[in-house]
């Protein structure tokens, strides 16, 4: 695998492959990998002939008080790690790659309305750094393909939502999320848990299961996230939001919806976890 953080050396050997007729696949990541990342490699390894990885931790899409000078870089392991699933370019930037004016004086891209609720209101500008820093990277690698974990069910909306609104060639395809033993959805940010920890953070799973059999069974949607409410309380988190849309507009739930899916975020001590559920209806 080529491991490089020159914007150039990406374009030339993404140019050679095309030349020949080949396909490209693209996962962009922030490292520290785990399963479900190398999942979406895997993916990627079975719809293109060639996978390019990326691994930035993006400034712009974390916030005050935010997590970002202890993010875990683990760039070694992720190497093998990626080897091991079949990516053959790595792109390793850095920030001043990426952001060579600074932050400040960088021109973002912003998805109106998806971007402003849920994850968006807990955190502002959150996903205007996370369609700022993919719209880069898919003008840089230029994919056929691109492949994101449905774990992060809004952000994959907003990729989707950018792709079709600037038009880009590019196909998106989400890979269903990859959890524990205990259900509980793999995240880097899982490493933070204690064990205990861990096991108390299963409930968020065990809480949507149980959301999703009273909505088939017809309980109005306020009820349902009232009593999911307490159970996440009663288990030792502090809820940030807990919520029921359309899964496919994002709009909120109506009688006629055939698809929904409930989201959470929510705090085990300092770790801010996020999770989903597609719950079909119809």
């Amino acid at each position: 695998m080529i491991t490089t953080e020159s914007i150039s050396a990406i374009r030339k050997q993404v140019l050679a492959w095309r030349l020949k007729g080949e396909t490209v696949a693209f996962v962009p990541t922030m490292g520290n990998l785990h399963l479900g990342h190398l999942t979406l490699v895997r993916e990627a390894k079975s719809r293109a002939d060639h996978v390019v990885a990326s691994i930035f931790v993006n400034p712009m899409q974390f916030g005050q008080n935010e997590d970002l000078d202890a993010y875990p870089r683990t760039l070694s392991d992720d190497q093998s790690a990626l080897v091991e699933a079949g990516a053959e370019l790595l792109f390793t930037p850095t920030p001043s790659i990426i952001y060579p004016k600074g932050m400040e004086a960088q021109t973002f891209v912003e998805v109106p309305l998806i971007s402003d609720q849920l994850c968006g209101e807990s955190r502002p500008g959150h996903f205007r750094g996370v369609a700022t820093i993919v719209c880069k990277l898919f003008n840089i690698v230029q994919p056929d393909i691109a492949v994101f974990g449905q774990k992060d069910f809004q952000q994959l909306l907003v990729i989707k939502t950018m792709v079709e609104d600037l038009s880009m060639p590019i196909e998106i395809i989400g890979v269903e999320t990859i959890r524990e033993d205990s259900g509980l959805a793999m995240s880097s940010r899982n490493g933070y848990l204690t064990a205990a920890q861990k096991q108390q953070a299963a409930v968020l799973k065990q809480t949507l299961d149980k959301m999703a059999i009273e909505l088939r069974a017809g309980i109005q949607t306020d009820e349902v996230i009232s009593t999911a409410k307490q159970a996440i309380s009663a288990a030792g988190f502090d809820n940030d939001y807990l919520d029921i849309r359309n899964a496919k507009t994002f709009s909120k739930p109506s009688s006629s919806d055939a698809e929904l899916v409930i989201l959470v975020a929510a705090y085990m001590g300092a770790t801010r976890l996020i999770d989903n559920l597609v719950v079909k209806l119809k």
